[in-house]
């Protein structure tokens, strides 16, 4: 007789063995039509699962977050379907849950094209709605990997192989669809109403470029209609603000295959490069920290004994010179160790705070590079800070202060703040891990502010909060952090000499507010969707002429704005006043000044804001005024 105690404390007893679905039908017809699956002392499990003993048990429905995954994994699934319907010939590989959706890949003998992906959506919906019953079975992996091959199936029969001998796999039908998977899915096709495939791309078997390329087709599922309208309206808004086409438009910078991963950045990038970076600059002078600059290439024996070289190796470029082995720094914080170490410090010297704009570069796999928010090379505002044990709390609380007044600066209000916790890929015993783990949860409490916790997905030297702003259309990013590291001192040699002339190791906290520039300034784009403010703005004003008889007075204005440190251009070409104005009014420029005979006459500029305002005609010394009140307000 299993009693089965449900999350509102609540018992249920059957009188022999019951199924989850059972369950939900006792305790009412509603929860029995809406259950998609449910949980088994924690574990999701199908509601066609039974169960002969006691447990603890929750019914998933699509109210829950786990209920939305199960429905995005079956719609996979519902694909592959589909797909095997229409293209009896194409072989299904694998098709995850992603974020807001899933993908499936497909070996076939000829490219899928959009019209396929009609079809194939229009396959699905029909599917669905003959609510096919989804039924699961075991097999021994030696009876999967045979009855795949007979169906065509290499690769779900590769897939089989790799798993252990003796263990037993998991098959999923539909209809006349079988596939392997470890479930939870939804009891019956029925259930998955709102879909909507999305794309085509390319994929490697098994994410490797040596093996067969594939076709991914991409996929968004949700529960209510309302949320993906909302979700496609989002996705509209963000493509009109990829920093990839904008940076294009506004002649920022630009990515090519010699240099993949690696930006090119043009003068008008480089100017909002340089509004960023001396920005931060000050942020480091105004918080106590010495600049510094540390070499690009380092002999791999620094790199083993920071620990990099056991737990970082597959992500780092690598170099030989005279049969010595070098590697171009990932991170920063090594060299930051030996500046550290070149002098005898006391504890009276800490803390010590090192900042750099560190170029680091990371070997990352060329199907993850994505413009500026997935680079191989990039800056950061690296700094680090050599403490004492008891000084963890008030660094890290000044630093936080510090990370919200500059994110506000840049227009970012909504910051959530996370822990991520020891990973299983680390260095350092627990004890060290759980000291480092609650001195951050101390310091966090101090400020006064609420986190999240990330099992799992600290650094492999020591755990970190990860501060996650969201842009103006609601999207999360990840970027600033601060680390607290037992370790690198100790593998590095790292002492200060204490008040008892005793030699110890300092705690060192890792430390960036913006991360990586090129990501940073990837959000930034996004975030005002080219239109930055306008100590951001890499030209602010334009000076256009109407005549050629006002190009002088127009060169004169620009120089005497130049001069002031504004950044400032002319376009003194010979064509239509209306044509400039459209032309830099897509270049999203704050300001544009207009200057004919009139405005030559009374020293003065026509000015239009940005936005199509019109501003009247103004004393060129009242707008510069204007532009030194802006300035002075938005920083």
């Amino acid at each position: 007789m299993p009693q089965i105690t449900l999350p509102d404390g609540s018992v249920r007893h059957f009188d022999g063995d019951v199924t989850l679905a059972q369950v939900a039908a006792s305790i009412g017809p509603g929860l029995a039509k809406a259950a998609l699956a449910g949980k088994v002392d924690g574990r999701l499990v199908d509601l066609s699962h039974t169960l002969s003993h006691d447990a603890q048990v929750a019914i998933v429905t699509d109210k829950d977050a786990e209920g939305l995954d199960i429905i995005r994994h079956s719609t996979a699934h519902l694909l592959a379907y589909a797909v095997k319907e229409l293209f009896p010939q194409a072989q299904v590989t694998i098709g995850p849950v992603i974020e807001n959706g899933f993908y499936y890949d497909f070996a076939y003998k000829r490219p899928f094209t959009p019209e396929d992906l009609v079809a194939i959506e229009a396959k699905m919906v029909s599917l669905a709605a003959q609510d096919e019953p989804v039924s699961r079975r075991v097999l021994p992996r030696d009876e999967a990997v045979p009855f795949f091959k007979d169906q065509g199936e290499i690769y779900k029969a590769e897939i089989i192989a790799s798993i252990p001998a003796g263990e037993d796999v998991s098959l999923y039908t539909e209809g006349r669809f079988t596939d392997l998977c470890r479930g939870p899915h939804v009891p019956s096709t029925g259930k998955l109403k709102v879909f909507k495939l999305m794309k085509l791309a390319g994929a490697y078997w098994r994410g490797d470029h040596r093996n067969e390329q594939l076709q991914r087709i991409y996929g968004t599922a949700w529960t209510r209609k309302e949320d993906q309208a909302a979700y496609l309206q989002r996705l509209e808004e963000a493509e009109k603000r990829d920093h990839r086409r904008l940076g294009k438009e506004l002649d920022l910078f630009h990515f090519q295959d010699e240099a993949p991963g690696l930006a090119f950045w043009h003068p008008k990038g480089w100017a909002l490069w340089q509004a960023v970076e001396q920005y931060m600059r000050q942020v480091y002078r105004d918080s106590g920290y010495q600049e510094v600059r540390c070499p690009q290439v380092l002999d791999v024996s620094l790199w083993k004994r920071s620990g990099h070289w056991d737990n970082y190796a597959e992500n780092m470029f690598f170099t030989e010179s005279e049969k010595r082995e070098y590697a171009l720094k990932p991170m920063n914080c090594p060299g930051h160790v030996q500046v550290f170490n070149t002098g005898l410090r006391s504890y009276r010297d800490l803390p010590l705070r090192y900042g750099e704009f560190g170029a680091c570069h990371r070997n990352e796999p060329s199907g993850a590079l994505h413009g500026l928010l997935r680079v191989r090379g990039f800056t950061q505002d690296d700094g680090h800070i050599f403490c004492t044990e008891d000084q963890i709390e008030s660094e890290v609380t000044a630093f936080h202060r510090q990370a919200m007044k500059v994110y506000s600066d840049f227009g970012f209000t909504e910051i959530d703040l996370k822990i991520a916790l020891r990973p299983e890929k680390r260095i350092g015993d627990d004890a060290v891990w759980d000291k480092a783990e609650t001195a951050l949860r101390a310091a966090l409490k101090a400020c006064g502010v609420r986190w999240t916790e990330l099992p799992g997905e600290g650094a492999f030297y020591g755990p970190k909060v990860e501060y996650h702003m969201k842009d103006s259309i609601g999207r999360a990013w990840q970027v600033g952090t601060m680390q607290v590291d037992f370790m690198m001192p100790e593998r590095l040699d790292a002492s200060y000499v204490d008040e008892h002339s005793a030699r110890v190791r300092p705690v060192m906290l890792h430390r960036a507010i913006v991360g990586s520039m090129e990501r940073f300034i990837g959000v930034l784009i996004e975030h005002h969707a080219g239109a930055l403010p306008l100590w951001l703005a890499p030209v602010q004003a334009m000076v256009l002429n109407i005549t050629d008889d006002s190009a002088a007075y127009a060169a004169e204005v620009t120089q005497a704005l130049k001069k002031q440190g504004f950044r400032v251009e002319s376009d003194l070409r010979n064509e239509k006043i209306t044509y400039k104005i459209r032309e830099h009014s897509l270049q999203k420029i704050p300001y544009l000044l207009v200057v004919g005979d009139k405005e030559r006459a009374s020293q003065a500029v026509a000015v239009r804001a940005r936005g199509n305002k019109d501003l009247g005609v103004r004393p060129l010394s009242e707008f510069s005024q204007r532009m030194l009140q802006e300035l002075a307000d938005l920083q």
